[in-house]
């Protein structure tokens, strides 16, 4: 559900997920060029490589098992094994492990969390969902997430419904997120929901969150105002 973009009542919210890449922290650029580095390590050429970046990129929020599922069938055009898979997953990781640990985290987390503090906080990402813990804990972050951090291979959609279920995620609810798949997610799981715009890599998302009347904030500092 989107928000009228006069409308950020935050201390309503019993539940407030964040998307991670983009939201929390300045890690897309980081996870693009980690995709191109992994294709060109294992063999591609540049444009099998730039073909995994875009699809990556057009497919923003959505899990590195179904993107390299694909790029394993469709440019590669080979048989998608699980075996063929993990070794693009585990190059991707390796690619992937500095970046993380040294990009930026978004200004304004600890002041927004203790305007908050009634709230459960829940990271819900694209990314591996080992991985993320493991970062969040290296970062100091974990602490700020006392409703869990969940990521891959399990959906957005499968892990706010789950959640929903279960009754981690009581309503009302808000998802910040940086793509479309994010307001989709959201929305599919009643949800209010905030586009978070500066970090995103959505080219057209001015012209989206216009079109869904998506309430867009340019960071979490924002929040704050």
């Amino acid at each position: 559900m989107s928000l009228p973009n006069k409308t950020l009542d935050l201390k309503k919210y019993k539940t407030i997920v964040f998307d991670c890449d983009g939201v929390i922290l300045d890690s897309n650029i980081v996870k693009t060029e980690a995709y191109f580095r992994t294709a060109k390590n294992l063999g591609a050429s540049d444009k099998q490589a730039q073909a995994l970046v875009d699809y990556h990129v057009k497919l923003g929020g959505i899990s590195r098992y179904h993107k390299f599922d694909w790029y394993v069938r469709e440019v590669l055009k080979q048989p998608a094994t699980d075996k063929a898979i993990q070794v693009f997953l585990d190059e991707f990781s390796r690619e992937l492990e500095v970046g993380l640990m040294h990009c930026t985290i978004a200004n304004g987390l600890q002041e927004l969390r203790d305007a908050t503090a009634d709230a459960k906080w829940m990271i819900l990402s694209g990314g591996d969902q080992q991985e993320i813990r493991d970062l969040f804990a290296k970062r100091d972050l974990a602490k700020h997430f006392d409703g869990g951090l969940f990521g891959s291979p399990d959906n957005k959609d499968t892990v706010l419904a789950r959640e929903k279920a279960n009754g981690h995620i009581k309503q009302p609810a808000l998802f910040v997120g940086d793509s479309k798949y994010d307001f989709e997610a959201s929305t599919n799981a009643g949800l209010d929901f905030i586009f978070v715009s500066d970090w995103t890599e959505v080219p057209d998302w001015q012209d989206f969150c216009d079109k869904n009347h998506i309430h867009v904030e340019p960071n979490i500092q924002a929040f704050n105002r």
